[in-house]
């Protein structure tokens, strides 16, 4: 009839049609807005490229600049006042509900003219997609009517609805609240879930903030990023090209030598590597310690072991002071502490010629191997057989 439009479908035709509309919006904010423009990480077809702008246009209202411009400000001001859109500093309940305002908000012209450089200028954006805003999504109403009937309007809702939702709100929100983290970087970011399906692998948001330069966010062999599936796919056609997504490093079973390209192999995959202090190192020695705590700190030794590890910068005043308390008890647990931190300094002290960083690192390892800790040992071990990932 009538009312239900030019194609007359039923319920559950219309619910599969509404999912896939949407989920042709968050493809083309994750592998466009997101991996393309902000952060340069993958090449996409010039075809390709003006589809996710029309489909933006006609969906979400927002052009790429100002999109952009948001997104590289929360990485640069990440978690401090001048963050667009930090729970951290705003609260949760803010971000989530009002997560698509505070983008408005922080669309300034001075945002848009110190971060939002090497994006779109040519006739069609100045013209069309930032003139006329509001006249993409009123199109999509007008199509949602014409195609679905009366359901369009509903339709259409769920549209302007998701991104709003999904990537203003929850990525943005509860991925710097709640889930689990790979890798301590520097701010509050969590992976929401290991699978990467309704926010196209935004999900995965601490990957993200450790390697924003990377076109694939999983990092895990049980997590999956179907943006980086859609990435291989358009590949395979010659619409896309991913440009960093491999780490540098490179192990090299046998190699003995610290040399300056460990040192390079180790501060790029800094992360990584201290993931695997904390697994190698840290709660190995953990477990033999756990026998000779007293009873007032036994039952907090899964909080102990989150502090260990935890990022120095996002631990609260008070759980520093019980961090301190146990490692003033235990001097195993504080000397692999302390070393930790000072590999740490190899990438974070600021001025060190190649050689100097080169030194450092020998001197750690040597100190590493004689501190009679056989899992510092080890590793101490581990780290000379990293070197730079040869070019294929």
């Amino acid at each position: 009839m009538w009312f239900n439009g030019l194609l007359d479908l039923s319920v559950w035709q219309l619910i599969a049609v509404t999912l896939v509309l949407t989920h042709i919006t968050i493809v083309s904010v994750t592998l466009y807005l997101h991996r393309h423009s902000a952060h340069n990480a993958l090449d996409l077809h010039p075809v390709l490229k003006h589809f996710f702008r029309f489909w933006l246009w006609m969906t979400t209202a927002q052009n790429t600049k100002e999109w952009t411009a948001i997104h590289r400000k929360h990485h640069a001001k990440c978690e401090t006042e001048e963050d667009p859109h930090s729970p951290v500093v705003l609260g949760i309940r803010k971000v989530l509900l009002e997560g698509a305002e505070l983008y408005a908000e922080a669309a300034t012209p001075e945002t848009l003219e110190r971060y939002g450089q090497r994006t779109p200028e040519d006739w069609v954006e100045r013209n069309v997609y930032s003139r006329y805003k509001m006249l993409g999504i009123m199109l999509m109403a007008v199509l949602n009517l014409a195609l679905f009937g009366v359901h369009g309007i509903w339709i259409w809702a769920v549209q302007m609805m998701w991104i709003p939702v999904w990537a203003a709100g929850v990525v943005n929100g509860v991925g710097h609240y709640l889930g689990y983290r790979n890798f301590e970087c520097a701010d509050n970011a969590r992976n929401i879930s290991p699978w990467g399906i309704l926010i196209g692998g935004e999900e995965l948001h601490n990957n993200h903030h450790t390697y924003p330069n990377s076109a694939k966010l999983s990092r895990r062999w049980y997590e999956v990023d179907i943006g980086w599936g859609y990435i291989r796919l358009f590949q395979l056609f010659g619409l896309a090209k991913p440009k960093g997504y491999r780490p540098i490093a490179h192990y090299v079973p046998g190699k003995q030598e610290v040399d300056v390209e460990t040192v390079q192999a180790i501060t790029n995959s800094r992360f990584d590597i201290m993931r695997q202090y904390r697994k190698r190192v840290m709660e190995p020695v953990l477990r033999q310690q756990r026998s000779l705590m007293d009873d007032e700190i036994r039952p907090r030794y899964r909080k102990l072991k989150q502090l260990l590890s935890r990022e120095a910068t996002l631990i609260k005043p008070k759980d520093k002071e019980q961090l301190e308390t146990v490692l003033e008890r235990h001097e195993i647990l504080r000397q692999i502490y302390e070393k930790s931190h000072e590999l740490q300094q190899l990438w974070r002290q600021r001025g060190l010629k190649p050689q100097e960083k080169l030194q450092a690192l020998m001197e750690w390892c040597k100190e590493a191997e004689a501190s009679g800790i056989r899992y510092l040992e080890e590793f101490a071990a581990h780290l000379r057989a990293y070197s730079l990932r040869p070019v294929a």
